[in-house]
């Protein structure tokens, strides 16, 4: 019996593959967003996903996104986001703009749709949204004011929205990844100082599976060798 739908925006060959792996295993409904889906063959073979090519900050093709899932939601994770590196003096404004809406204006779009499919759902606990952050939604890091812009944003984001939606039976959590992420090309040297991507998966996981007297609305997820 199915569990519900699980749906992940920004699907691709780390964190979210892992993710994906494992919530099919528990028995959840997939539904994988991305720029490009040719990349998920292999990952839709193995889970049985439905995939959608989608740019995620796109109000309309977010929504059709949720438009059309085969069952209840119950999970809805944003990954996406967009760097641009330089000097505050010499950014081009249009990519600024860019990163901004990739990294919180689409985490606003798929918190905004799966609230409102999650509400519509039976049960005290009614659905778990997380978005996947960074250590730049924490403190701000010389030229790459775009990036900690975007984050600080989507974790701001998360806080109103758990704020709003917990009492509403619909837990919120922001995660922050602290650290570079093992997958396919980028892979651990056995030294630790890179994030198991089926640890982090894992991690997710628990929060879906968190009791409401005890919910996370933020973690910090970071290899016991990197610094504070």
């Amino acid at each position: 019996m199915s569990k519900g739908t699980a749906v992940i925006v920004g699907a691709g060959s780390g964190v979210s593959a892992s993710l994906a792996r494992q919530l099919a295993a528990k028995g959840y409904d997939l539904v994988l967003g991305a720029r490009n889906t040719a990349k998920l063959s292999d990952l839709v073979a193995e889970t049985n996903a439905k995939t959608v090519s989608l740019d995620g900050s796109d109000p309309a093709q977010m929504a059709a996104v949720f438009e059309a899932l085969p069952s209840d939601l119950r999970v809805a994770i944003y990954n996406p986001s967009a760097r641009v590196r330089g000097s505050v003096t010499e950014l081009d404004p249009e990519a600024v703009r860019n990163a901004m809406e990739v990294t919180a204006f689409g985490a606003f779009l798929l918190g905004q749709q799966a609230a409102i499919r999650m509400a519509q759902n039976a049960g005290e606990t009614k659905g778990t949204i997380l978005f996947t952050g960074a250590s730049a939604g924490v403190k701000g890091f010389a030229n790459s004011a775009p990036f900690a812009m975007g984050k600080f944003a989507q974790r701001g984001l998360a806080q109103s929205m758990a704020r709003e939606l917990h009492p509403q039976g619909i837990h919120v959590a922001w995660v922050n990844i602290d650290g570079a992420i093992a997958n396919p090309g980028r892979e651990n040297d056995g030294s630790d100082r890179m994030l198991d991507p089926e640890a982090l998966a894992v991690a997710y996981l628990q929060l879906i599976d968190q009791h409401r007297s005890a919910w996370s609305s933020e973690i910090t997820l970071r290899p016991w060798v990197e610094s504070f």
